[in-house]
């Protein structure tokens, strides 16, 4: 499974550049930042070589093309989040016809996910963590959008978005996701247990015996 790191902060994207596959950012995220967008966005996707998601910010069908057209011309490794919804599908599928990624955001249901695909999405991000908010079951959500892609066919790869927690990472993997975007925190979470910590403890304790 790939892990994508989920921030727009560029400390934490130099320090895990060389582990990751890939990023992706959302307006909230880079508005943390207080950077111009266009030139964090380049910077960006010259620190990873993995896809970049970059988001529109329309809501409309030509303005969410318009941007995405921009924002293409920033670096060959961006994709286009494009936010759920028809005028979304509708955008996605013109810039698939123009063979610009795009990465479907927003996504909540199997049948989001199945319009998605069939506009040409490069990547679909169902929301595991907001469903779990609201005492749904995200991973249920993930397990079905992956039958139906598997049924059909599509290209169309799952990022499993919204994680919170490890058992997330860990869920993912044992469906098969192709992809999770992690935040930070979680990421570094994924390296630690505390029997490793401990393991570490004793040998350098034993060590120091045996070397007098």
């Amino acid at each position: 499974m790939k892990i994508y790191l989920d921030t727009a902060n560029l400390d934490e994207i130099r320090e895990l550049a060389d582990l990751i596959d890939g990023v992706t950012t959302n307006p909230s995220l880079v508005a943390k930042e207080g950077r111009p967008f266009w030139d964090l966005l380049a910077e960006i996707c010259r620190l990873v070589p993995g896809p970049v998601s970059a988001e529109v910010a329309a809501l409309d069908v030509e303005g969410m093309v318009r941007q995405a057209r921009e924002l293409a011309k920033v670096a060959d490794n961006v994709v286009i989040k494009i936010p759920m919804g028809l005028a979304g599908v509708r955008a996605t599928k013109r810039l698939a016809a123009e063979g610009i990624s795009t990465n479907v955001t927003l996504v909540f249901s199997p049948t989001q996910a199945l319009l998605a695909a069939k506009a040409g999405a490069t990547y679909v991000s169902p929301f595991v963590g907001r469903i779990d908010d609201r005492a749904g079951d995200g991973m249920e959500l993930v397990a079905q959008i992956l039958e139906i892609y598997s049924n059909y066919g599509f290209a169309t790869q799952l990022i499993v978005a919204s994680v919170r927690h490890v058992r997330h990472v860990v869920e993912a993997a044992l469906l098969g996701a192709p992809i999770a975007t992690v935040p930070y925190r979680v990421v570094r979470q994924l390296f630690d247990h505390p029997l490793t910590d401990l393991g570490i403890e004793r040998f350098l304790a034993d060590w120091k015996r045996a070397a007098g």
